[in-house]
């Protein structure tokens, strides 16, 4: 990916216990599971390396207590790691003072959490434009910049309404809308639409890269629900027992699933309606056909076309020639 990283994490280790960092050291900064459990600490975080690249959607998955949330915690230095290192715009996070991690967080990073956690006894307007308040903004200007937010998550006409008056949907519209009030450079997100009915779920995926295709935001975004993850991600991590498995697109955890953990996140889907063309292309060029896909058309949308014409010639949306399929490969995939 030809993009600067927004946030590097290196070698990030979190273990609950009595004087974790020196067990680690004792160790050389790398004990097997079995020596952190004879002596007595929790394994939430395990060498954690990564990079999380400018305008992406990074979204992280595993089962629950697969060390996901705690993460994003390190990430944002809620939770401070054992030991590791973490950059946020090349600043080293551990050698920041607690105040200037506050200001960091006030002014550059965004967070949405399943429970909206609104505040009851505010309307709309008051919740969403609350961090400007806390950042000493006059009302005139926060009122401006909350209108804005409101047309943004699409809750025109209920700038007044107060929480109670809202839908789980619209509450968490709201959420999402005061994170943002503060123009965040980085956006964490946990599980935010999992309590949602799956109807109203689906509709806050759809907002949700509407307003990322508008704001061009760099995203870290925690799931449990793969085909979320599928649907909103640019790259995925799983995650197991606090380790990094695999970090790749979808693509590449459902064609190449680095262990049977990630395998089995992947076996149940539909391929054909989640992997793209390029996938399975052929990248030699020739081909006897003139018909043509896009190089991005998913695979089912393209059978009809390769089965009846036996090869296609696949372009990019230049036009460009980049591959071919054939009728046997799309058979081979289908078989598989």
């Amino acid at each position: 990916m030809n993009k600067s990283p927004k946030l590097v994490c290196k070698n990030v280790w979190k273990l609950y216990g009595d004087k974790p960092k020196e067990f680690l050291q004792i160790h050389n900064n790398n004990p097997d599971k079995k020596t952190i459990e004879a002596g007595g600490y929790i394994q939430a975080i395990r060498n954690a390396s990564l990079e999380v690249y400018e305008n992406e959607i990074l979204v992280i998955m595993g089962l629950s207590g697969s060390g996901k949330s705690t993460l994003v915690r390190c990430m944002s230095r809620l939770v401070d790691p054992t030991i590791g290192e973490i950059f946020f715009e090349n600043i080293d996070m551990g050698k920041l003072t607690k105040k200037e991690l506050i200001e960091i967080r006030r002014h550059k990073m965004g967070m949405v959490f399943q429970h909206f956690a609104l505040f009851p006894h505010r309307t709309v307007i008051e919740n969403i434009a609350f961090p400007l308040e806390v950042q000493g903004i006059n009302r005139k200007e926060r009122e401006k910049s909350a209108f804005e937010i409101i047309d943004l998550v699409g809750l025109q006409g209920r700038e007044n309404y107060f929480p109670k008056e809202l839908s789980g949907g619209q509450q968490q519209r709201v959420g999402i809308g005061r994170s943002l009030a503060v123009k965040p450079e980085l956006w964490f997100l946990d599980e935010p639409f999992s309590a949602l009915d799956p109807l109203i779920r689906k509709e806050m995926q759809n907002e949700f890269l509407k307003i990322q295709n508008s704001l061009k935001k760099t995203i870290i975004f925690i799931t449990h629900d793969f085909d979320e993850a599928i649907k909103l991600a640019d790259r995925i991590i799983i995650m197991n027992e606090g380790r990094i498995v695999q970090i790749g697109s979808p693509e590449d955890l459902i064609m190449k699933p680095a262990d049977d953990y990630v395998k089995e996140f992947t076996e149940d889907l539909p391929r054909e309606r989640l992997l793209s063309v390029k996938s399975i292309m052929d990248n030699k060029k020739e081909t006897n056909s003139s018909a043509t896909v896009y190089e991005d058309e998913k695979i089912f949308s393209i059978l009809e076309k390769v089965l009846s014409k036996g090869s296609v010639s696949v372009i990019d949306r230049s036009n460009n020639i980049v591959g071919s399929l054939s009728k046997e490969t799309v058979s081979k995939f289908i078989n598989n």
